[in-house]
């Protein structure tokens, strides 16, 4: 099978990097626009799109610039401010007043740079950024509040905001030099220049990319996909979506100095807080409540219960806690595919993009624990095929599982 089976950067956020708005903000979990474009293929104009788990919105995005109606679901009220974002059109004078208080922003903050600004209360800050970088971009934040108030004041700014937090990054120690993020071994001194250019080319990527109009709609809406509730008047025909993989591999810690920065998170807790209530989180605390977390629908299929099974009796550190975190990953995503059932229309096509993962050396098979959910809760036609090789161990894939919903 690795023989044959390639691990196909192009269905990755690596091919999204310089595709206009999918470009504008990295975040390694997103899956690649190919892909998304591939699903949607010959999808009728009027089809409604849902992508449950939007992330970075590329779902939405994609069946929006293709003219179609789309909505996403995201509970992490930084990722619904960063998709609606992307989904939004910009028209020319907004641009243009943008680039010009830019400018007024970037002659300010040099004279901001000896007062005592605000920083955010990130552990360990200077392990991201040198003291001297830090007063650079903390000065340059207060001279943009200044002109275009905090992110969320005023939407027709949000390119700005974006733009600084691809500044925050692509100025930090953080390394991505494979899925999550690690920290380079020494941090880096920026000169004054050096951060005035970068953000202006930044800043220019990002409004010329606005530039372009979004024919269709899309929007992010705050639902917790295992409880979509209230929504009847939403009847959809196509979902494409990537939950997270069952692999302990936590979006809010990649997400965290972007929503310090923004003033979405203002301390560790939260972001605890937040990732307990994420399918497959594990960060903080959210790890520790596995301990007394009980389940709730016990009436999951029973290869759940026997791959669990497995990994408590595995031996392996921790095997108890990690089996219960498996349990709980498939628990909630048995919960997110009953409570979707809802809001699809009559031969609706659900296209999920899911990983494996192993546990002391037990495969967790995700692509057939979904399909038997899938199959438990009344789906039709339901198949899956493997569509790329993963690049971290050689047992591990990502798959598209496919399946039909008939109103009975």
């Amino acid at each position: 099978m690795s023989s044959t089976i390639h691990q196909r950067s192009d269905y990755t956020f690596k091919a999204n990097r310089n595709l206009g708005r999918h470009g504008w903000l990295r975040l390694t979990p997103a899956y690649g626009v190919k892909l998304v474009e591939k699903l949607l293929a010959f999808v009728e104009r009027e089809s409604i799109i849902l992508d449950p788990f939007s992330g970075t919105a590329t779902t939405g995005l994609v069946a929006a610039q293709q003219g179609n109606q789309a909505f996403a679901f995201d509970i992490n009220p930084f990722l619904i401010w960063l998709g609606n974002a992307k989904y939004r059109n910009y028209d020319e004078d907004c641009l243009i007043d943008v680039l010009k208080k830019v400018q007024l922003a970037l002659e300010e903050y040099r004279s901001l740079i000896s007062q005592d600004n605000w920083t955010p209360q990130i552990f360990n800050i200077e392990r991201w950024w040198s003291s001297y970088t830090l007063k650079l971009l903390a000065s340059l934040r207060i001279a943009l509040v200044n002109q275009f108030g905090e992110p969320e004041d005023n939407e027709g700014y949000d390119i700005v905001w974006i733009a600084f937090c691809r500044l925050i990054i692509e100025t930090s120690s953080a390394a991505f030099n494979h899925i999550s993020m690690s920290f380079n071994d020494t941090v880096i001194y920026h000169k004054i220049e050096a951060i005035e250019e970068l953000f202006w080319e930044i800043i220019k990527f990002i409004s010329n990319s606005a530039e372009n109009t979004i024919m269709g709609t899309a929007k992010v809406l705050k639902v917790d996909a295992r409880n979509i509730a209230g929504l009847s008047n939403i009847k959809v025909d196509k979902v494409i979506t990537s939950p997270p993989y069952p692999n302990r591999i936590s979006y809010i810690r990649e997400l965290r100095p972007y929503m310090y920065w923004t003033k979405f998170l203002n301390e560790a807790k939260e972001a605890g807080e937040m990732d307990w209530l994420a399918i497959g989180g594990t960060w903080g605390i959210a790890t520790s409540r596995l301990n007394s977390w009980q389940i709730q629908e016990k009436s999951l299929p029973k290869q759940i219960f026997s791959t669990v099974e497995n990994i408590r009796m595995s031996g392996g550190k921790n095997a108890p806690l990690l089996a219960t975190y498996v349990l709980k990953y498939f628990h909630d995503m048995h919960l997110h595919l009953s409570s979707l059932r809802s809001i699809l229309a009559d031969h609706a096509e659900l296209h999920y993009i899911v990983g494996n993962s192993t546990f002391f050396g037990n495969m967790v098979a995700t692509e057939a624990l979904l399909s038997e959910s899938m199959r438990l809760l009344g789906y039709s036609n339901i198949h899956s095929e493997i569509i790329r090789k993963r690049n971290s161990n050689k047992a591990l894939y990502e798959y598209c599982i496919s399946a039909t919903w008939s109103v009975r």
